[in-house]
Formats: structure tokens, C-alpha cells, sequence
């Protein structure tokens, strides 16, 4: 009967971790849905949806697990962490002229939910889905081999003395790649799931 009555307890206890835990998710998964409408509505990811995610992600976190965290959460320093692996390289192909600003502060927002193996996962899965999409569009177009031409020029005199030029052209393949990324974080959360406790993986950053 004690026996029982504990377990009936450490259920409990643990049903309420997971509900106060879950709150990540939730927003995560509102943030990557707003963000893959508006990417393919307007090509644009704003900061209505980005800055509002990030200052979540850094306050819930902190007061969910305080500085350093604990168990299931990661507290402030795993959300910093995350936001940092998210942008820290959208950043230098947004400078780069690559990407656009709101996709650089959406996998900003992701890392400060998800953390930065989260985030990690959530930019590989994306950067799949966005390569995928564009030989898509270049079969669709009929303009693979010729733009596999220019690619493959362009790798071979970055490694000669001459001056590469730049491989896009006016009929180079468009892709939202916000969406990409939305559908990649999806991806990654849905990989977090397969593999155990959704809740406990996503707040530890897989």
C-alpha cells in the first residue's frame, strides 16, 4: 500500500514537471508555424515572431531552471547557449548576403527554446530540406546541369589564382528557405520524439 501511494506520488510529481516543461514546445511550435506562413506569404520572417520568441525562450528558461539549470531544464545558460549556436552562423551567411535577416533571428529563437543541440539539428535538417527543394525547382525548370555547371566553375577557381565570379544568375532557383528551416526544426523535434521523452530531449537540446 506505501509502495502504491509513493508511485501514485512520483507520478504525479513527474506529471507536473512535464506540464511546466512543456511550455517550450508549445511556443516552438507556434513560433515555426507563424514563421513558415509568413515565409511563404510575404518571403519574410518578422520580428514580431523572432523577438517575442528569443526574450520567452530566455525568461521561461531562467525561470524554469534558473542560471545553470537543472535535470530537464536547462536554465539560462542553456538557452543563451542555444541562441548562440542558432544565430551565430545565420549571422555570418546573413553578412555574407545568403539569407535574410529573419531567418538568421528564427533559428535565433529556436536555439533560445530548443538549445544548441537543438538548434544544431534543427540547421542540418534545414539545410537539407532547403537543398532538396532547390534541385526541385531546377528539375522543375529544366536549368540542373547549368547550374551545376556554374557551381562547379565557380568551386574550381576559388582554388586557382583567378577571380571567382559570382555563380547566381538571374534564372538561379528561389526557395523560401525559412520555410526550410521551420520544416527542418519540425523535422529535428520529430526525430526528438522517436528517439525518447520529447519533453526532457527538446529542454536539453536533444
Amino acid at each position: 500500500m506505501i509502495a502504491l501511494i509513493g508511485r501514485m506520488i512520483f507520478v504525479a510529481i513527474g506529471g507536473l514537471q512535464l506540464l511546466r516543461d512543456v511550455w517550450a514546445l508549445v511556443v516552438l511550435g507556434a513560433v515555426l508555424v507563424c514563421a513558415a506562413v509568413s515565409d511563404v506569404r510575404s518571403g519574410k520572417i518578422y520580428n514580431w515572431i523572432t523577438y517575442p520568441a528569443v526574450a520567452v525562450g530566455l525568461i521561461g528558461h531562467t525561470l524554469s531552471g534558473g542560471l545553470s539549470g537543472y535535470e530537464n531544464s536547462m536554465g539560462l545558460t542553456g538557452a543563451l547557449a542555444g541562441l548562440a549556436v542558432g544565430f551565430g552562423p545565420m549571422l555570418l551567411a546573413w553578412w555574407a548576403g545568403g539569407i535574410g535577416g529573419g531567418d538568421a533571428k528564427l533559428m535565433a529563437a529556436v536555439g533560445a527554446l530548443g538549445g544548441w543541440r537543438f538548434a544544431m539539428a534543427a540547421m542540418f535538417y534545414g539545410f537539407l530540406v532547403a537543398a532538396i527543394m532547390a534541385v526541385m525547382v531546377m528539375l522543375r525548370r529544366r536549368i540542373l546541369r547549368r547550374t551545376l555547371g556554374r557551381v562547379l566553375t565557380f568551386l574550381y577557381l576559388l582554388v586557382t589564382p583567378s577571380k571567382p565570379a559570382d555563380p547566381s544568375t538571374p534564372d538561379s532557383p528561389k526557395i523560401a528557405f525559412g520555410l526550410a528551416l521551420c520544416i527542418g526544426a519540425a523535422l529535428a523535434l520529430i526525430e526528438a520524439a522517436v528517439r525518447g521523452p520529447l519533453v526532457g530531449k527538446l529542454l536539453l537540446g536533444i
